[in-house]
Parts: C-alpha cells; sequence; structure tokens
C-alpha cells in the first residue's frame, strides 16, 4: 500500500482539489491500513481496516489506489464468498436505493458514498458496483471505474451488463484482445442481441487496421460503414424494442426495457407511459410502481429547470415536495423496517414544515447507527422549530457527538445551530465551545465570524448582555427573536 505511486491531483467533475493536510491525513489513514493489512487474517482486524479505507475513499473518490484496497480488504473480510455476509440481499436494499437515488440525481460522489455502505456488506453486489462504475465514468475516473467492474466480475462472471461495461471500458484504453474476449461472453450470454456481434466486427475491423491490413481506400470505407452503424444503432434498438412489444404485447420486460432506453435520453414523458403500462401489466407489482415514481420526480425536476416562468416554477416546485413526500410514505409503508427510508421521509416532513411528523419518523430512524448523527441533527432543527429550545440544543450536541469526520458537512452545520442558538440563550460558555469548534475547522462558515465578534462583546460587558436578555424575555425589544434553524442568516 506504498503511497508513493498515488494519482496525481485532478480536479474532476466540479471537485476541489485535495488541501495539502487533507491529502497527508488520507494517506496517513491509508499507510496505517496497510499495515493493519499485514496482520489481518491472524488479528480480524478487516472492520477496522475497512473503516479506515472506506474515509480514505470517501475523501478522495478518484484514488483507484484505496478503491482498489478496500475491495481487496472486504473479499478477505469474508473469504471470498462471493456473497458477502448473510442476508445480504435484505441488507443492501437501502444502500442500493440511495446509490440509484444519487445517480437519477447526477450525484457522482455522494452515489460512491452510500455504495461504499453497501459493499461493507457484500463487495461483490452486482447493482451497487454497476451504480459506482457509473459515477466513476462520470468523473472521469477511469482506474476506480475499474476496479468495480472487476469486483463484479468476480461475484458474477457471466453477467451480460458487467461483461458489457467491462468490455466497453477496455476497448477505451485500447485493449483491443481483450475487449473482445468480453464481448464474446456478452454474445454466449445474450445470443439474440446484436450489439455484442456488431462490436466484435467493428473491433476485429480495429484490430486489422492497426496491424496494417487495410489500405487507404479500405480504411475510408471502414470509417464511412462505422459512422453509418453508429447512427443506426439507437434506431435499431428502438425498433427492436417496439416490435418485441408488438409480438409479445403482454410481457412486462419488453416495456421496461424501452423506459429504461428513454430514461438514459431525459425522455420522461416516454418512458412514463411504458413503466404505467408495466405496472398495469404486471398487476401493480410495487418494484415498478417505484421505478414509474422515480421517472415521475425526474420529469418533474426536468421541468422546474426548463420552465422559465417563476409562478409556474414555484407551482412545480410545490407539486415536487408532495410528490416526494407521497412516494416516500409508500416506501416506508412497504418497507416498515427501512430506518433509511424512515430517515428520508421524516426530512422530507420538516423540510415542508410538518414537523411533529418529521420527529415521529426522525426518532425511529435514529436507531440505525449509520444515521444517528444526521437524525439528530434534524430532530434538534424540528424542535428548535416547535420553540422546545432545551430539546433542540440536547439534538444538537448529540448530533455534534455522533457526527463523523467523513459528515463534515452536517457536523459543521450542528456546531454552527449550537453555537448561535447558544449565544441567544446567553449560554456564553456553551457557545464558546461549539462556535470555536467550528471556526477551527471552516473560519469562512457563514457568519461564524460575526457570531464570535458578539460572543467576544458579550463576554466584555456581560451585564450588558443580561440586560438585554432580560428585556428579550419580557418581550420590550425588537431583537427578541430566537435564530431560525432552518434559515441561513
Amino acid at each position: 500500500m506504498a503511497t508513493e505511486e498515488h494519482q496525481p491531483e485532478v480536479t474532476r467533475a466540479g471537485r476541489e482539489p485535495l488541501s495539502p493536510a487533507k491529502r497527508k491525513r488520507l494517506e496517513k489513514l491509508f499507510e496505517h491500513a496497510g499495515k493493519k493489512a499485514e496482520s489481518a487474517a491472524e488479528t480480524n482486524d478487516f472492520d477496522y481496516i475497512t473503516e479506515l479505507l472506506t474515509q480514505c475513499v470517501s475523501g478522495d473518490p478518484s484514488n483507484a489506489f484505496y478503491v482498489r484496497a478496500l475491495l481487496e480488504n472486504l473479499q478477505k473480510k469474508y473469504k471470498q464468498n462471493k456473497k458477502g455476509a448473510p442476508l445480504a440481499q435484505l441488507k443492501v436494499r437501502g444502500s442500493r436505493s440511495a446509490v440509484k437515488k444519487a445517480l437519477a440525481q447526477e450525484q457522482w460522489d455522494e452515489a460512491i458514498r452510500q455504495g461504499l455502505k453497501a459493499l461493507t456488506i457484500n463487495p461483490w453486489d452486482m447493482p451497487t458496483l454497476i451504480g459506482m462504475a457509473t459515477a466513476a465514468v462520470k468523473t472521469g475516473d477511469r482506474d476506480c471505474e475499474m476496479c468495480y467492474l472487476k469486483s463484479a466480475l468476480m461475484g458474477s462472471p457471466k453477467d451480460p451488463a458487467a461483461n458489457r461495461l467491462f468490455a466497453i471500458a477496455l476497448n477505451d484504453r485500447g485493449l483491443i484482445d481483450q475487449a473482445i474476449t468480453y464481448w464474446r461472453r456478452v454474445e454466449e450470454a445474450l445470443p439474440d442481441e446484436e450489439e455484442a456481434r456488431r462490436a466484435i466486427a467493428s473491433l476485429t475491423v480495429q484490430k486489422a487496421k492497426s496491424s496494417g491490413k487495410f489500405d487507404d481506400e479500405d480504411d475510408e470505407i471502414s470509417k464511412k460503414v462505422k459512422a453509418k452503424a453508429r447512427q443506426q444503432e439507437e434506431l435499431t434498438l428502438k425498433q427492436r424494442l417496439k416490435r418485441k412489444i408488438q409480438n409479445e404485447p403482454e410481457k412486462v420486460d419488453h416495456y421496461l426495457e424501452l423506459a429504461q432506453h428513454y430514461l438514459s435520453e431525459d425522455r420522461f414523458a416516454k418512458a412514463e407511459k411504458l413503466l404505467g403500462k408495466a405496472y398495469e401489466l404486471s398487476n401493480e407489482d410495487a418494484d415498478i410502481r417505484e421505478k414509474l415514481e422515480d421517472a415521475q420526480l425526474r420529469h418533474m425536476r426536468q421541468r422546474i429547470i426548463q420552465t422559465k416562468d417563476p409562478e409556474e416554477a414555484k407551482k412545480l416546485r410545490r407539486e415536487y415536495f408532495n410528490k416526494d413526500v407521497e412516494f416516500c410514505e409508500k416506501r416506508v409503508e412497504r418497507y416498515p423496517g427501512n430506518l433509511i427510508f424512515k430517515y428520508e421521509l421524516g426530512y422530507r416532513y420538516m423540510k415542508i414544515k410538518q414537523y411533529a411528523e418529521a420527529i415521529r419518523e426522525l426518532q425511529a430512524a435514529k436507531n440505525d447507527p449509520r444515521r444517528k448523527g444526521a437524525c439528530m441533527l434534524v430532530l434538534g432543527e424540528c424542535f428548535q422549530q416547535i420553540n422546545q429550545l432545551p430539546l433542540a440544543m440536547t439534538h444538537y450536541e448529540s448530533a455534534i457527538q455522533e457526527l463523523s469526520e467523513r459528515e463534515a458537512e452536517n457536523r459543521k452545520k450542528a456546531l454552527y445551530l449550537a453555537g448561535r442558538l447558544a449565544l441567544y440563550l446567553r449560554d456564553l460558555a456553551a457557545a464558546e465551545k461549539h462556535l470555536t469548534t467550528l471556526a477551527s475547522l471552516d473560519f469562512t462558515y457563514k457568519d461564524v465570524s460575526k457570531l464570535l465578534d458578539k460572543l467576544a462583546k458579550l463576554r466584555e460587558n456581560p451585564e450588558s448582555g443580561a440586560a438585554k436578555k432580560k428585556e428579550e424575555e419580557a418581550g420590550e425589544t425588537e431583537d427578541n427573536e430566537q435564530p431560525d434553524a432552518s434559515a441561513d442568516p
């Protein structure tokens, strides 16, 4: 696990470059994990190593060394059993859904972070790894893409989707012979599909060209043929899927496949129509209903972005939030034991100011140790909004304790809200503790510098602060409103 070979610093997909301090911290974690890995088989430190390496990948998702080390550690933990922990298929459902949601919202790094949760349960989980590989492609992290796809293929060597993506990745790297090998696996798995045969033919021509077997005239003809094939490929695929629907109108899979094609093109109206038909034919299958709901939300987000009328946009946003809550409620009903869905529903209730409902769901969701810090933070916001200030402060302080370094933004928010509320309550010791901690992490965070100035003035003139507090409690000043937990200053 030597760090000297680490990938050079790059900025991808809008990421900020790693600061020298953060890079050094991650490298130290990586080196420590490497030392622990040398004796992991004897000491059974796999979980501790996983925690270290997960921090590395979360902190620098573009580093293939971190990704590879994490996957290797997890595979050793589960003794190469290719299926992960007991009941892994049930345990990873929530994280799979979170990866899918992040991809739909084009939150590539969030898809990686959510995927890591699933991989700790099953490092060969095919849907998760393909989702993470997709995110890696979007951010230009092609070496990481290869790591995720290799792990997927280790678990399911004959899966056509994984073999197809791996073949494309190999071709992008100029590894033509290897790409052909994996396209042949796709052809064996899907003998009725034309894509693999076309790809193999194209790569064979490409290989022949590179060996000098084509002259200039043949090369020009080859270019024209391939260009025409590319132009017709999408049309051919749609035609083939439509023909399947015509020939077998009762087969649900045909509608789902064509709908997925339209979703990839952001043609949501057509996708919704096909998914609606599939839902009807499937006797209202819940999984298909969720696909339809996701498509409807994506369509609404597209309409919000595209509209130029502020009033129309406001109306669409209101409809979107209502639909989002409705769909989340259905998922909580379907998966009552899934605490991630309860957290998502509680968070949405908070955003639409249904605080009692939000508190109910979040108090259940906080029993998930992975989400406890986030739940305590949102609960604090809810209690502050209903003017239960001591409860709000208790939950903010609990959130600060529970939130890890990997949840840096939430931790900063908890410190800020706790510090600002303590300042309002004239608990100067607590305000100083939280605000100075926040300032040491990020002095530019919101108006923390102004709050520290205000704190210093109160320290210098405590009698004035006490008098002002009494006036506020008596309602005798205009500046007597508590800070709004949900509003930016």
